[in-house]
């Protein structure tokens, strides 16, 4: 590499890494101030505040942010580099744009590389010591506010809720299906089934319906019915946090045993599986929109780069929420709903590239 590739490779790196380091200082400090008062409550030790809380919480913050603050380091940098006539200096001696670009793009792989390790190996194992680090002495609480829950608690047997109080132990219009080679043999339906712990449950109101070979059937009421249960609270939900301290094959696997269990939409999860990957490779499509527009000197300078920054990195993420949106309540496969930014702000990016100076 040429002395030209390393001068912007060394800015492009430092502003990044400095930027990462700011929020990361003024993430602590919001959140911090948010969370003190349980800090202090739960007696959490300042050792590990610091180590298995803030350094897991920066690394997890900084991976997240990572495209972002990579396009708007490019922005400020090539930005400089425009307004002080020296990209100008450079086209006219001879250097393309395209020349120009792979500094740039040198330095984003080196990112990309960083991003996709962290995001896949390093992040999980943080993520464990970080989230067990929340359920402790942050967030103690379990609440469960997804509605229509369905769980296979055992072979052939199939629980429902549509709703659950986790404080109360009670869950809402319950019901149980019991089935044999196909075919429905029971089915429980209740106003509410209250947890007793150890497996044991309350049913409230409860109206069974026993299902015979020859197609009779039995159908009697009962007030309140105490009986054994292979399932807990628990069961029917999952806190979020979870799936970010999955592996990869961690999280192929939950996808199979919940889809197994019939717990519903697993969009969600399959969202945060993908877009380990396609956050990364946003690094690429951010540099190319980034330089191509900050190259050419303009009136206004470095401000004016930096307004088109922020209207396309909101408009970015604003996209990638309608097909957040769209994986879970429309049907769209994540697969395809994490990647449709990238594509569609890459060929916004050749647009733009296609306008640079040469």
């Amino acid at each position: 590499m040429k002395k030209l590739d390393w001068y912007i490779i060394k800015k492009f790196l430092g502003a990044f890494f400095f930027m990462i380091a700011a929020f990361c200082v003024i993430a602590v400090v919001f959140d911090l101030s948010e969370n003190v008062d349980d800090l202090i409550t739960n007696h959490a030790p300042f050792s590990e505040i610091i180590v298995d809380y803030y350094l897991n919480f920066c690394l997890h913050f900084g991976n997240m942010l990572s495209a972002f603050i990579v396009f708007i380091a490019i922005i400020l940098i090539t930005s400089g580099l425009a307004q002080r006539s020296e990209i100008i200096a450079m086209l006219s001696g001879g250097v393309s744009f395209n020349r120009l670009l792979r500094p740039f793009f040198i330095a984003s792989t080196f990112l990309v590389i960083l991003s996709l390790l962290i995001a896949h190996i390093l992040l999980p194992e943080a993520n464990k010591v970080k989230v067990d680090f929340e359920f402790t002495y942050i967030h103690t609480r379990f609440h469960i506010s997804d509605q229509h829950l369905y769980r296979e608690i055992e072979p052939g047997t199939i629980a429902y809720f549509r709703s659950i109080t986790v404080e109360r132990s009670v869950g809402y219009k319950f019901a149980l299906e019991n089935w044999e080679d196909g075919r429905m043999t029971r089915k429980i339906m209740a106003s509410k089934a209250k947890s007793l712990g150890d497996n044991k449950w309350k049913i409230t109101n409860a109206r069974i319906r026993d299902i015979y070979e020859d197609g009779t059937e039995n159908v009697r009421l009962v007030g309140e019915l105490d009986t054994t249960l292979n399932m807990a609270i628990e069961d029917f939900g999952q806190r979020s946090e979870i799936i970010s301290t999955m592996n990869y094959h961690e999280l192929n696997d939950y996808i199979a045993e919940v889809e197994r269990k019939g717990s519903g939409n697993m969009a969600f999860v399959e969202i945060e599986k993908y877009s380990r990957t396609s956050n990364a490779f946003a690094i690429y499509v951010l540099t190319l929109i980034g330089v191509s527009i900050a190259a050419r000197k303009v009136r206004g300078g470095t401000g004016v780069h930096l307004f088109f920054a922020i209207i396309i990195g909101l408009t970015y993420i604003f996209t990638m929420k309608i097909m957040t949106v769209a994986a879970t309540n429309a049907g769209l496969a994540a697969s395809i709903a994490v990647w449709v930014p990238n594509i569609l702000f890459f060929v916004l990016g050749l647009i733009i590239y296609s306008r640079a100076p040469k």
